[in-house]
C-alpha cells in the first residue's frame, strides 16, 4: 500500500497545526504510522491521498449515515450555498428543521442550533446551571462530552470524587465543580447527591456511551437516574451526540422511552457539515437569551448550508424502514464475522477472546469475553495492542476503521451486501489471525 502522498502531506501539516493535526485522535498515535490524508468519498467508500480505496466504517466519526457524498445532500448544499453561506440572520431553513425535528421527536418541545457537539454540551450544563442555581454537575468517568472546561474532567480513586483534569489549562477551580462517578453504580449516585445535597445542578451521561468503547446501559440503570435526578429537583441531560438520529430518528430516549430534562445532538444533523443542537421542554428552553437569562450565541448558528443538509439527510432517515434496515445492515457484517473467524465466543484457557458489541448501526470489537462491558474500568489494558494490530491490517485489505481502539464504528445507508460481506472476510480472517499469533 502506497502512502508517500500522504507522509509528504504529513510533514508538512506538521508545520501549520500542532501534531500536524487539528484534532488529535488524527494523528493516528493511538494504532502508530502516518495518517491518511482522505482525497474524497463517494457511498460507503474512501479514498486517500495516494489512490488507495477503502470501504468505510467511520463515517467521519458518525454523521454520514446515508455514506459519504449522498446526491440529495449534495444537491440540497449547491443549491443553498448558490444564495449566499452565512447571513448572521434567521432563515427559513432553520425552521424547516427544527419543525422536522420537534414533530418527530416528542421528547423535546423547543430546539436551539449550535455549530458543534461540545457547544451543544457546554450550554445545555450552562442552561441546566441557571435553570436550577446550582453549580456542581456529575458526570461519569467512560463518557465523554467534548473539551469544554468543566468536562476535561476524569475520576480518581473511591466511589465518588472530584476528578483530576484530562488537560493542562483547565483551572481547578472548574474541576471542583465536577463530581464524576463509575459508570453502572448506583451506589455512587446516591454517595454524590448525600453528600452535595441540594447543590447538584445536573447529571450528564451518554445513555449510549460511545466515545469508550460501546458501554451499553440497562434500562433499569438509565431510569434510576432518571428518578434520583427528579427526587433532588436536579436535571438529567443526555448527549446523544452520537446516538441522537443514528440508533432510531427518538435516539436512546426513544430507545429507552425516557424522558430526559435536556438532550443535547450533533453528527447526524448537520449532513456531514458542523452543526449541534440541545433541546429541552419549553419551560426549561425559555430561560435562554433572548427570552431568559442563560446566555449562549453564535454566528454560524443555524447556517443555512448545515440546516438545509441536516433536512436532506433527516428526510431519508424518516423514511419507513431505514433504521430497522441500517441494524439488518449491522447484524449481517457482525454475523459474517463471528463465522468467518470462528472463535467468538471461545472460552479455552487464556486465547485471546474476542466481541462485537453492537446497538443500531453503531458497533464495536472489543477484545475480550465479557459477555457485557458497562464501564472503562472493564476494557482489557492490551485491547490497544490488539487494535493497532488489527487496523493496520485493514488498511492493507482496504477497509477503513476510526483510527483508535476505543472509537466505535458504523454502518451507514450506503454499505451494500458486498462491502459487508467483503468486510466481513477481510475482519475475520485478520482477527483469526491475531488470535492464532498471540497465542502460539
Amino acid at each position: 500500500m502506497k502512502k508517500d502522498k500522504s507522509e509528504k502531506l504529513f510533514e508538512k501539516a506538521k508545520n501549520y497545526f500542532p501534531g500536524g493535526v487539528n484534532s488529535p485522535v488524527r494523528a493516528f498515535r493511538s494504532v502508530g504510522g502516518t495518517p491518511l490524508f482522505i482525497e474524497r468519498g463517494k457511498g460507503s467508500h474512501i479514498w486517500d491521498a495516494d489512490g488507495n480505496e477503502y470501504i468505510d466504517f467511520c463515517c467521519s466519526w458518525g454523521p454520514l449515515i446515508l455514506g459519504h457524498a449522498n446526491p440529495k445532500v449534495v444537491d440540497a448544499i449547491k443549491k443553498t450555498v448558490e444564495k449566499g453561506s452565512s447571513f448572521g440572520a434567521p432563515t427559513e431553513l432553520e425552521n424547516k428543521l427544527a419543525e422536522l425535528i420537534l414533530t418527530n421527536n416528542k421528547f423535546i418541545e423547543k430546539i436551539r442550533f449550535v455549530s458543534s457537539g461540545t457547544e451543544a454540551v457546554m450550554s445545555a450544563i450552562r442552561l441546566a446551571r441557571g435553570f436550577t442555581k446550582r453549580n456542581k454537575i456529575l458526570k461519569f468517568e467512560g463518557c465523554y462530552h467534548g473539551h469544554s472546561d468543566s468536562l476535561l474532567v476524569k475520576a480518581g480513586s473511591g466511589l465518588v470524587t472530584f476528578g483530576n483534569t484530562s488537560s493542562a489549562g483547565v483551572p481547578e477551580a472548574f474541576v471542583n465543580e465536577t463530581i464524576v462517578c463509575p459508570l453502572n453504580n448506583k451506589d455512587a449516585v446516591k454517595e454524590a447527591f448525600s453528600k452535595f445535597k441540594n447543590e447538584i445542578a445536573c447529571i450528564i451521561i451518554e445513555p449510549i456511551p460511545a466515545n469508550n468503547g460501546l458501554l451499553l446501559q440497562d434500562k433499569d440503570y438509565i431510569q434510576f437516574l432518571h428518578d434520583i435526578c427528579t427526587e433532588n429537583k436536579s436535571l438529567l441531560i443526555f448527549d446523544e451526540v452520537i446516538s441522537g438520529f443514528r440508533i432510531g430518528f427518538t435516539g436512546a430516549a426513544g430507545h429507552y422511552n425516557i424522558r430526559p430534562d435536556i438532550i443535547t445532538y450533533g453528527k447526524i444533523i448537520g449532513g456531514g457539515l458542523p452543526v449541534g443542537a440541545y433541546g429541552a421542554s419549553a419551560e426549561i428552553m425559555n430561560h435562554i437569551s433572548p427570552e431568559g437569562n442563560v446566555y449562549q450565541a453564535g454566528t454560524l448558528s443555524g447556517n443555512p448550508v448545515a440546516m438545509a443538509a441536516g433536512i436532506a439527510q433527516l428526510t431519508e432517515c424518516l423514511k419507513p424502514g431505514f433504521y430497522a434496515s441500517l441494524e439488518r445492515k449491522t447484524q449481517f457484517l457482525i454475523e459474517e464475522i463471528n463465522k468467518l473467524q470462528g472463535i467468538i465466543p471461545i472460552t479455552i484457557g487464556k486465547k485471546l477472546q474476542v466481541k462485537i458489541f453492537s446497538i443500531g448501526s453503531i458497533f464495536w470489537i472489543a477484545f475480550s469475553d465479557k459477555e457485557k462491558i458497562q464501564s472503562a474500568e472493564e476494557i482489557a489494558a492490551d485491547s490497544i495492542k490488539h487494535f493497532r494490530k488489527m487496523h493496520h491490517a485493514l488498511l492493507e485489505h482496504g477497509v477503513y476503521f476510526g483510527p483508535s481502539g476505543y472509537e466505535v464504528s458504523f454502518v451507514s445507508k450506503a454499505h451494500t451486501v458486498e462491502d459487508l460481506r467483503k468486510s466481513a472476510e477481510v475482519i475475520g480472517k485478520i482477527l483469526k489471525n491475531i488470535h492464532s499469533v498471540e497465542n502460539m
